[in-house]
């Protein structure tokens, strides 16, 4: 075990914990602890005085929960000024990236899709893969190690759909999407034979294992057919301005199923998958409570859609009846981003989607009913609606940035028509008119929230236009930090300071095999506490982040149980000895629960 400084921090790159993550050379997974880090802080003179205040053990916590840490991280080497849009409507609706372990050695590499500037739509734009070396710094890797896809990107979406232990990723362009396999932090595109995506544009997309075989599908969300041809104005016809999805042809959205051997087939009319709709974010969990995986896709100014499992590879629609294809008042909204998280602590597990400016970004609460899950519109009551009336939003999540046990929200904002000029916005004078402020919303119990500004530190401050938020513990210091993209490439860092508020945590990765269950449930007791996370890597928008679970635990020491529902829909229970540590759960290994 030895130290590094990351962003002013000493961190530690355990060996064994790094055979813990991806890796498939491990014989079985381990348990290993993480320390926390309040007492250890490495403050080098300058680094001192930005981030850590060399108050040693006598400083006060910083009230501030989010720090940016883009500057020394080194992210900010290849950003550049924008130039002016061309108001066709690629330029500002793309904006994914990642945040995952693309190696196997315990810390998460950036992935930045790229797409080509305004006016030069055919002109390569190779994605790039950032890692952190030993100084604590993200250095860009040479031909991103394989992932250097060169189309017009969205999105990507990351899984191992060859249960060999490594991730593989898949990324979604506006033409031919791309497969590349990883073979021990390498990777290879995968033939074109090997899955026939079309020319359509691509959004978000999810892996999941829909029919419970033992390996990954995977579900392309397509947003529509553009029309380069196509002219808009503002309402009152005085400039030009981007066209709204309703001027253009909707996509059916894409599913495929793994075969085996790196081949899918697209199933997408067999499995009843209908309807050309603009799809934007996508979910794959059980939604309707039954144990079998759905998939859920935000839909731009058209009702969404939940994909209810049938367990026979066909799915229904049932987003009317359930409550999720309309807000309260029965309107169709502009979804964008989408998270699902319990917001209200009643262990039942809720959907938040983000729309444009005049709607409210939408809170979904989960209820029991005799045919399984509905869901009901709580924006107003929980404090959220009235706050994003004048919003536009894309990437969001849930997290517990307070190691408290309540999940809080993020959200990631930029316009994608005129409005008025943030005092904030720097974004030059043609993007100005769409930059806005990202928004932090602290959980203060049973559904309520409440807008953080000053907490948000400079997450709130900058008004830009963003896109994308990717979630990971970068510093294995026990809590949840933030990747955010900014339309025209730029990126910005955003380190946790939970550890200050003195709470334990503990984070869990449910494997079957060798990877992680993307679809499983883990529900853990502590104290007087339930609480339950699911295991995802493809939410907020168009974005893949570490799949792993966090549990903020306030000042708990001692786990008293904790399961696991498989993706397949058995349960498990195990043991959890100690926290402020990483877990990690294989399948077979627990005791079987009926």
């Amino acid at each position: 075990m030895y130290g590094e400084i990351l962003f002013g921090r000493e961190i530690v790159n355990n060996k064994d914990l790094a055979m813990s993550g991806n890796s498939h050379k491990r014989n079985r997974p381990l348990e290993k602890g993480i320390p926390a880090f309040p007492h250890a802080l490495i403050c080098p003179l300058l680094l001192c005085l930005l981030t850590c205040g060399c108050g040693g053990n006598n400083a006060s916590p910083s009230p501030v929960l989010l720090s940016e840490v883009t500057a020394e991280a080194g992210l900010v080497e290849n950003q550049r000024p924008w130039p002016r849009g061309t108001y066709q409507i690629p330029e500002i609706s793309v904006g994914g990236l990642g945040l995952f372990d693309s190696d196997g050695d315990g810390t998460p590499e950036i992935y930045q899709v790229r797409y080509p500037e305004p006016g030069a739509s055919s002109e390569a734009a190779p994605n790039r893969l950032y890692r952190l070396a030993r100084t604590g710094v993200y250095r860009e890797v040479a031909a991103a190690d394989g992932l250097d896809d060169p189309g017009y990107g969205n999105g990507v979406a990351v899984g191992d759909i060859d249960n060999d232990g490594d991730l593989d990723v898949y990324v979604t362009n506006i033409g031919k999407d791309g497969l590349y396999l990883n073979e021990g932090g390498v990777f290879t595109r995968a033939p074109a034979a090997a899955l026939v995506s079309s020319d359509d544009w691509s959004s978000s997309a999810s892996f999941l294992d829909y029919d419970r075989d033992g390996d990954l599908d995977l579900f392309v969300c397509h947003y529509l057919r553009d029309n380069s041809s196509r002219l808009c104005r503002t309402s009152l016809k005085e400039k030009r301005d981007y066209c709204g999805p309703d001027k253009f042809q909707g996509v059916r959205d894409s599913l495929y199923r793994n075969e085996g051997n790196g081949r899918f087939s697209n199933v997408t009319v067999e499995a009843g998958i209908s309807r050309a709709l603009p799809g934007f974010g996508v979910i794959c969990f059980d939604l309707t409570g039954d144990g079998w995986v759905d998939i859920y896709v935000a839909n731009d100014m058209k009702p969404n859609q939940l994909w209810v499992n049938r367990r026979d590879g066909t799915f229904t629609d049932e987003a009317l009846e359930r409550g999720l294809a309309l807000n309260g008042a029965g309107k169709q909204e502009a979804g964008m981003g989408v998270a699902l998280g319990d917001a209200d602590g009643d262990g039942r597990l809720d959907l938040f989607i983000t729309h444009l400016t005049d709607q409210t970004h939408t809170l979904y609460a989960a209820a029991e009913t005799d045919s399984g899950l509905t869901y009901r519109d709580r924006s107003a009551s929980s404090g959220i609606g009235a706050k994003t009336l004048p919003m536009t939003g894309w990437g969001c999540g849930f997290l517990d940035l307070e190691n408290d046990g309540d999940l809080d929200l993020v959200i990631a904002h930029g316009r994608v028509a005129r409005g008025p000029v943030s005092p904030a916005a720097d974004c030059g004078t043609f993007w100005n008119d769409y930059a806005e402020s990202n928004q932090l919303f602290l959980n203060r119990g049973n559904g309520k929230y409440s807008l953080e500004k000053n907490r948000a530190g400079r997450f709130s401050i900058h008004a830009e236009v963003s896109r994308g938020i990717a979630f990971a513990d970068i510093d294995n210091d026990g809590d949840t930090d933030l990747l955010q993209s900014n339309l025209g490439e730029g990126l910005r860092l955003f380190r946790n300071e939970a550890q200050d508020t003195g709470n334990h945590w503990l984070r869990v990765r449910a494997l079957i095999g060798l990877r992680d269950d993307l679809g499983a449930l883990v529900t853990l007791k502590t104290g007087k506490r339930t609480l339950k996370r699911p295991v995802l890597s493809s939410f907020s928008f168009a974005c893949a982040s570490e799949a792993s679970v966090h549990f903020g635990l306030e000042k708990n020491r001692s786990i008293d149980a904790i399961t696991v529902r498989w993706s397949d829909g058995s349960i498990e229970s195990f043991t959890a000895d100690g926290v402020d540590r990483l877990l990690v759960l294989s399948k077979g290994e627990g005791a079987r629960k009926n």
